[in-house]
C-alpha cells in the first residue's frame, strides 16, 4: 500500500465520519435553535430547559438514521475488505 492509497482511505474515513454524524448533529442544532428561540420569545431563561427535548430529539434521530448509518458503515467495511483482499 503506497502513500496515495493511505491518503485515499483516510479521506474516505473522514468523509464517512461526517456522513455518520451530520444527521444527528443537524437535528441537535435545529432543536437547540428552536428551543432557544422559544426561550427568547417567552423570556423564560432556564438554562436546563434545553436538555430534555434535545436528548429526546437526538435519540429519535438515531433511531431513524441508524439503518442509513449501518449501510454506510457496511459499505465502507466492504470497500476496505476489498482493498485488503486485493493486496
Amino acid at each position: 500500500m503506497n502513500g496515495v492509497e493511505v491518503l485515499d482511505v483516510g479521506r474516505d474515513a473522514l468523509w464517512l465520519t461526517i456522513q455518520l454524524s451530520a444527521p444527528v448533529l443537524i437535528v441537535g442544532l435545529v432543536v437547540g435553535v428552536v428551543i432557544g428561540l422559544m426561550q427568547a420569545l417567552t423570556q423564560v431563561q432556564e438554562a436546563t430547559l434545553i436538555y430534555a427535548p434535545k436528548i429526546l430529539a437526538i435519540f429519535v434521530a438515531l433511531l431513524v438514521f441508524l439503518p442509513l448509518m449501518g449501510a454506510l458503515l457496511g459499505g465502507f467495511f466492504q470497500q476496505i475488505a476489498g482493498r485488503i483482499a486485493g493486496m
